[in-house]
């Protein structure tokens, strides 16, 4: 064995270690779903499921206690997709709009106002609160399904906004030319020429902008509907249920279940998101 190739080995070997140091955690949990409350409380937290069960997920759908709602995590699960849904297509046609617009509106004012969109976006949410909530007040959508999206596209818009800024920029501007030559305005080339070369960045915006509404806290507890929160607040609300018995399993397998859109979202998506992600990194 030569030298660079025992350092490769152990290159390797502290990688592994540290790999599996950062899943065992998942490990645990994982198989604590799948056990019953007495074997959790009694076996070890490495140990296998002497028998396996699912149940603990049914209950967690579907029975598991928030609060005082016993009806599972299922109807906080749709509420999240009922915001999150058009939040994400609001925050990505406006920011996709206003993109556009920078690219084409090439002055010193339009630089202000693209740093100063990027800066809002990067205050840290306590200091929207107050505002945020005298705004849905007037608006009388305080506690509502339609305030959340509104504040959660307010709050995309500008990431959305920078995404696509970026990959516009780099387009050649031949193509803005000849459109305008042959004849197309400000929306037809926006939506014949622009849109149908923009899936690659979409799809970044889509999977930012999902995860930040999905993985929502701080505006689900504050503003969300307290009958119909979003799921991170449902499931919070569920593991800190102090009454009864601290079902475990059902806690981590409401978790698990928490997790698996934006799992899934990253793991079909990913190879796009890192595609769009370098189409707008040569200029801008």
């Amino acid at each position: 064995m030569t030298a660079r190739t025992g350092k490769s080995a152990l290159i390797y070997a502290v990688l592994v270690l540290f790999g599996l140091f950062f899943l065992s955690p998942l490990y645990v949990m994982y198989v604590a779903s799948f056990k019953t409350l007495a074997e959790v409380r009694q076996s070890s937290i490495f140990s296998l499921p002497q028998v396996w069960t699912i149940e603990p997920w049914i209950k967690a759908w579907s029975g598991a206690c928030s609060g005082l709602d016993c009806q599972g995590i299922r109807p906080f699960f749709i509420a999240t997709f009922e915001i999150a849904i058009p939040a994400v297509f609001f925050a990505i046609f406006l920011g996709a709009l206003n993109g556009y617009v920078m690219t084409q509106w090439r002055s010193k004012f339009a630089d202000i106002l693209f740093g100063l969109l990027l800066i809002g976006s990067f205050v840290p949410l306590q200091l929207f609160l107050i505002p945020l909530a005298v705004t849905l007040r007037e608006l009388d959508i305080y506690g509502t399904t339609a305030g959340l999206v509104l504040i959660h596209t307010v709050y995309g818009i500008p990431l959305t906004t920078m995404l696509f800024r970026n990959f516009y920029i780099s387009l050649p501007s031949e193509l803005f030319k000849a459109a305008v030559i042959d004849g197309a305005g400000f929306f037809k080339i926006f939506f014949s020429v622009i849109v149908p070369m923009s899936p690659a960045i979409m799809i970044v915006a889509i999977i930012l902008v999902f995860s930040g509404i999905y993985n929502d806290f701080l505006f689900a507890l504050t503003f969300g509907d307290t009958s119909k929160r979003p799921i991170m607040a449902a499931v919070q609300n569920l593991v800190a249920t102090t009454y009864g018995v601290k079902e475990h399993n059902t806690n981590i397998a409401a978790v698990f279940i928490s997790a698996l859109p934006t799992l899934l979202l990253f793991l079909f998506a990913g190879k796009f998101f890192v595609r769009g992600l370098t189409h707008g990194a040569v200029k801008g």
